[in-house]
């Protein structure tokens, strides 16, 4: 079965691609994220320094120039089609206080990477203590709160990059 893509590269060049024209490239995987490639006997070297897998957007270096490749397969044209959005936790920029409560602790920092579900704060409401995670990977923006605050419910905590 062949499967199809479309590459959007820098925001206005767009190429289909097959799974069968993938299979034809004469690449060699140099290292995790880098490739030694030969298209009509010229060398290319192509690293992908950045990624997004839920946005399916890249950064790829080739021959020192950047360009960002954004990938679309079957179902991501047919859920644009259809007026459906592929956003969902992945494109949170905060993080509110889903009940009133006390900050118990806060586990990062003004501009600290985080990965999803890593802890953020403890929320202590009706005598529980509520671990807050991040729902996805960023960077901490902002810190609204500090230890020992009273927080009413939806009142802004942490704001991510």
């Amino acid at each position: 079965m062949k499967n199809s893509f479309k590459v959007v590269v820098d925001g206005n060049q767009e190429f289909k691609i097959t799974s069968d024209d993938i299979s034809k490239i004469d690449a060699l995987k140099t290292s995790s994220n880098s490739f030694h490639i030969l298209k009509e006997n010229k060398s290319f070297t192509a690293e992908v320094t950045d990624k997004n897998f839920y946005r399916k957007k890249y950064t790829v270096n080739i021959n020192n120039s950047s360009y960002e490749v954004v990938i679309s397969d079957g179902l991501d044209l047919l859920i644009k089609d259809m007026g459906f959005a592929l956003s969902s936790a992945k494109d949170i920029d905060s993080i509110s206080a889903p009940m009133p409560g006390l900050i118990l602790e806060i586990h990062v920092r003004i501009g600290q990477a985080v990965n999803e579900d890593d802890p953020l704060l403890i929320l202590e409401a009706m005598k529980m203590e509520n671990v807050i995670t991040s729902p996805r990977d960023g960077i901490i923006k902002n810190i609204s709160v500090k230890k020992s605050d009273a927080v009413d419910k939806n009142q802004l905590l942490i704001e991510f990059e």
